[in-house]
């Protein structure tokens, strides 16, 4: 006999199926193994990927990923109790990011709440502000299961998950949602029959109804692509006839209005100085001009909405829009206008090529290497000679932070993925690599370290399967970010092992403190032991114990080997670095 948390469970995962749910990951307990029975059930029926962690704050953010690569909601199961918080990180993150989650946290009946009951606690609204649509189900009795209210419940939660309805002049935005069912015993029984597939799929809310901007007729605009902006930025800034300051991370740093050195330009007065209008889109994150432009007094700010909960008004001031569209001014446009904005452009993008130049990491010649201008007799061989030591020379110097970013930017093309971590690598990629258009994510709602090898094989598995040509995904982060999550290394029996590259710039602690104004001041001990935190961590030893392979890359040739070659499975690429 099929016991009442199993039909509900069989019912509740075919109905978030139907609405378009393809992933679930889980980790074990008692009181959702009705839940995670059924979940592999739908799996053996192709109905539905499941991945399994034993962790629940790296099954937390390895669902993250799943869902921000998808852009479809995936569903994070866990048990009762303490379970539930250690989604907490990743609930966080998915509500400042606006990436679609679902929450199914199994629970205890009503009576056994608030009387001390093991692995019973206040789970409902668990999240607080976090997640704005919870839902708290009683323990499904004996009897039929009302099949169509469950239905309604899981319609409902991916389209809430998804932005849900308008209610105001923006619509809501994506992010978590919370599904807390409770289970009474029997919590599961062996018979389970699959209904059949009913496919509804939820309809993805449109976007409210643009706002016109219009091209100034003295170009003083500049178009700002923070975190998870999109393509549109770029289109927006060449319609505007504007320069383009586009993070690493936004999705939109390609184009020929790319100023990629933008920090140098901001700050200074006869670039930076001279904007008076700012359109922005995203959540920039990287640098502390942007917000300074955006709280200056006599600049206009237009900020598009992003996906996440809070629209970035650094000033508290901004005109905050659902969409932009652009028209030309009603005084109209000629060529001396169109010549303008050209040259607005060209002042920037040529200054900033200039100055991504200068700061190259390659060989410079030296005294000894600069060759006569009248000299004609050099011999082609001789040169070539010359050449190829310049180059043996560059191969063999120990790799650099910015040489490190150079090479993971250099080889990663549109079908791989890119994922940065929060530390000062991804700054070090921001203020360097020129335009590309390659997908590139990063945890930036909140900036943590938390789960970003997990974030990466979420990221890694949606893209692999979903795409054929997919290629490698690589992620960089520092030693400190890969330690934080190093649990997630983890894969299980029968778990898939994407084509996934960690790349751990290894410099011994966390030296992106060492950038603080205190640590010109501090005692170097009290910065070192609570700031730095140094270690000793052997991580040949590691991903030894974790079943992945190992490569040092201590070299920039041996960098640019690691990065191309083909692996069985995920690596670990250890390259050190210098404090």
């Amino acid at each position: 006999m099929t016991s009442p948390a199993t039909e509900y469970a069989v019912s509740l995962l075919a109905s978030l199926a139907d609405a378009g749910v393809r992933d679930l990951v889980l980790s074990p307990g008692s009181r959702s193994q009705a839940l995670a029975l059924a979940a592999a059930e739908f799996e053996a029926a192709g109905r539905l990927s499941v991945h399994v962690r034993i962790d629940e704050r790296s099954g937390g953010f390895l669902a993250l990923g799943l869902a921000a690569e998808s852009g479809v909601p995936s569903v994070v199961i866990t048990t009762s109790g303490t379970a539930v918080a250690n989604l907490h990180p990743a609930v966080l993150e998915a509500h400042h990011s606006g990436v679609p989650l679902i929450v199914l946290s199994a629970d205890r009946p009503l009576e056994m709440r608030g009387i001390g009951s093991n692995q019973t606690t206040v789970q409902p609204g668990i999240f607080a502000r976090a997640v704005g649509w919870v839902r708290d189900v009683e323990a499904p009795r004996s009897g039929p299961v009302d099949h169509e209210a469950v239905r309604a419940l899981a319609r409902d939660a991916v389209g809430e998950a998804l932005g849900g309805d308008s209610h105001g002049p923006l619509r809501r935005s994506r992010g978590p949602v919370q599904l807390n069912v409770a289970f009474r015993e029997p919590l599961s029984s062996g018979d389970q029959i699959l209904p059949a597939a009913r496919p509804e799929p939820v309809e993805i809310p449109l976007g409210g109804v643009p706002t016109i901007l219009e091209v100034d007729l003295e170009p003083a605009t500049l178009v700002v692509a923070g975190h998870a902006s999109g393509p549109h930025a770029e289109a927006v800034a060449r319609a505007l006839g504007a320069p383009l300051v586009a993070e690493v991370s936004s999705g939109a740093r390609f184009g020929p209005h790319l100023v990629s050195s933008y920090r140098a330009l901001l700050d200074d007065a006869d670039f930076g100085g001279r904007v008076r209008r700012v359109v922005v889109f995203g959540h920039p994150t990287l640098s502390r001009q942007i917000p300074s432009l955006l709280t200056r007094e006599g600049v206009e700010v237009v900020v598009v909405r992003a996906a996440g909960a809070e629209a970035y008004d650094p000033g508290r001031s901004a005109r905050v829009v659902e969409a932009v569209e652009v028209t030309r001014a009603s005084t109209g446009s000629g060529p001396s206008e169109d010549a303008a904005h050209r040259a607005w452009v060209g002042r920037w993008v040529h200054t900033s090529r200039r100055l991504l130049e200068a700061g190259t990491d390659a060989v410079q010649p030296g005294p000894e290497d600069e060759t006569d201008a009248g000299a004609t007799d050099r011999s082609e061989v001789a040169a070539q000679a010359e050449f190829l030591r310049r180059e043996v020379q560059l191969l063999r110097r120990p790799v650099t932070r910015r040489a490190l970013a150079e090479a993971l930017w250099r080889v990663s093309w549109p079908h791989d993925r890119l994922v940065l971590g929060a530390s000062r690598l991804i700054r070090e990629v921001d203020e360097i690599v020129p335009g590309k258009k390659i997908l590139v994510h990063a945890n930036r709602g909140l900036a943590g370290i938390d789960g970003t090898i997990a974030t990466a094989t979420g990221i890694a598995i949606a893209s692999q399967r979903d795409d054929p040509a997919a290629g490698t995904t690589r992620v960089l982060v520092g030693d400190l970010t890969m330690l934080h999550d190093v649990g997630s290394m983890l894969l299980g029996l029968g778990e898939t092992r994407p084509r996934l590259q960690l790349v751990v710039g290894n410099d011994g602690g966390g030296t992106i403190f060492d950038g603080l104004e205190v640590a010109a001041t501090a005692s170097p001990e009290a910065m070192t032991r609570v700031q730095f935190t140094p270690h000793e961590v052997d991580l040949s030893a590691l991903a030894r114990a974790y079943g992945w392979q190992h490569v040092e890359a201590a070299t920039r040739s041996e960098l640019d080997q690691a990065l191309v070659a083909r692996y069985d499975g995920p690596v670990l690429i250890e390259v050190p670095l210098t404090r």
